[in-house]
């Protein structure tokens, strides 16, 4: 397996595959992300599975950098949706649990 190209990367997906989180559809979020990403030709987001998020509650959660904005109760169609919105440069008020750019939780 060869180096992703950095250079053309704006975006990147964290995707939260903790218990938590797999059991709130995880793996089929990573794949609807990933699969809106192709279909889009989105190739400037990113998208990498982690381990625990630390935000359980919230999941299944995601956290996109370099905005440093965390994004909870994800589901498939919200994972199309979050990567439509990044790529027109807006955010996705609805999910938003966190925003680490103001170290503010979202009320």
């Amino acid at each position: 397996m060869g180096n992703y190209n950095l250079d053309k990367m704006q975006h990147h997906i964290l995707i939260c595959h903790g218990s938590s989180c797999k059991r709130n559809r995880a793996e089929e979020i990573t794949s609807a992300i990933r699969g809106e990403i192709n279909l889009l030709k989105a190739g400037s987001i990113l998208v990498t599975r982690t381990e625990c998020l630390k935000r359980c509650s919230d999941a299944c959660n995601a956290a996109v950098y370099p905005e440093g904005i965390w994004y909870k109760e994800m589901t498939p169609k919200a994972g199309r949706k979050l990567v439509r919105k990044l790529k027109k440069g807006k955010l996705m008020k609805k999910h938003i649990s966190y925003h680490i750019t103001n170290n503010k939780e979202a009320t």
